[in-house]
């Protein structure tokens, strides 16, 4: 297998991670019936932005370099935001369990 087949596998392998974060927060929603984000669908971002990031800098395309590269910075902080508010709530409510 030639390297450039190795990263279009790896390409495909990020945008299948960077969907699935679609199907989690519609399921999540459809389970709580109300829009929510749970926490995996910003791993899934991570996973799958870093993954295309890769691939989009070996491609050496820097509009996708540019659009990867900011979104992880966002999904990352939401992550940040999320740890934040969980220990905010632990430390309101101790002994309570989560």
């Amino acid at each position: 297998m030639s390297t450039e087949w190795v990263w279009v596998a790896i390409g495909f392998a990020g945008q299948a991670l960077f969907s699935a974060r679609f199907l989690v927060q519609w399921l999540a929603s459809e389970r709580a019936r109300r829009s929510i984000v749970p926490r995996a669908f910003w791993f899934l971002s991570l996973a799958g932005g870093g993954t295309l990031l890769a691939y989009a800098l070996y491609r050496q395309d820097p509009v996708f370099i540019a659009g990867q590269g900011a979104g992880l910075f966002i999904y990352a902080r939401n992550l940040v935001l999320i740890r934040r508010e969980a220990a905010r709530d632990k430390a309101a409510h101790p002994g309570q369990a989560r």
